[in-house]
């Protein structure tokens, strides 16, 4: 059972991130599906490196650039795989006028101009924000903001059905709604680092990834029916930046 668990743990360990795991862990379409449930846990790790990264560079060098390096560490581990299903989700949406059309796009490996802008702005917003909030609580919100995020992208998984394009989608291995007890697992590793800011904070923060949420999950209906592996991207990226901006007014408050 222990083995298991922790085999799915290091499945979305792979799967999400460009960091190493033992040659024992198991490859399997099942495998991955289970793996969904630890998706905010490996944003804890996410986070944690994150964190890491910024008290290091901090010792040394100013703010801006320990922000700068919290966020590269973040690229680097994941390969910037949200970030991606970031830029894809906004130019097909941004470009597409139907479903399929939609669907092309998402699929077409070039960035356009709507998948630039989003980027950009997520890019700047999250250090912008984060160069703004106290230095005493910065390494904490990392990994409360990398995790629940992510909870808020496995919310998809149990709540909207997935939109098959065809057997080679990048993200056909988490084409399965996530099961109660799956979730309930998820959102543990999600909401547990919340207990560790500012109540007023948490509530800003919390409120502000959510509306986010609600308002891309209420798109990806509209013109797709449901969601791909780039729309849980784009609400983790989203999510994450809202986090941050909606606990700033608490802090600047």
């Amino acid at each position: 059972m222990i083995r298991a668990e922790l085999e799915s743990f290091l499945g979305a360990v792979r799967f999400f991130t460009r960091l190493p795991v033992p040659a024992w862990v198991g490859h399997s379409a099942e495998g991955l599906n289970r793996s969904a449930r630890y998706f905010p846990a490996v944003g804890l790790l996410i986070g944690a490196l994150a964190a890491g990264a910024f008290w290091l560079a901090a010792l040394a060098l100013p703010k801006s650039i320990a922000v700068l390096a919290a966020m590269g560490i973040t690229l680097l581990a994941t390969g910037a795989f949200h970030e991606d299903g970031l830029s894809d989700a906004a130019d097909g949406i941004g470009g597409g006028w139907e479903k399929q059309r939609i669907l092309e796009i998402m699929k077409d490996s070039r960035v356009g101009s709507y998948g630039v802008v989003a980027l950009w702005l997520a890019l700047t917003a999250k250090f912008a924000a984060l160069h703004d909030a106290p230095v005493a609580w910065l390494p904490l919100l990392l990994l409360a903001g990398h995790s629940w995020s992510r909870l808020l992208s496995t919310a998809l998984l149990a709540t909207m059905d997935y939109v098959r394009e065809d057997l080679e989608s990048k993200s056909k291995p988490l084409a399965t709604r996530l099961s109660v007890g799956g979730f309930v697992l998820a959102a543990f590793f999600g909401v547990a680092p919340l207990v560790l800011l500012p109540p007023l904070a948490v509530v800003g923060g919390v409120a502000a990834s959510l509306l986010a949420t609600f308002w891309l999950a209420a798109k990806f209906r509209r013109w797709l029916g449901g969601y791909t592996g780039d729309c849980l991207g784009a609400v983790q990226q989203v999510a994450e930046v809202t986090f941050y901006i909606g606990c700033l007014c608490a802090f600047t408050s």
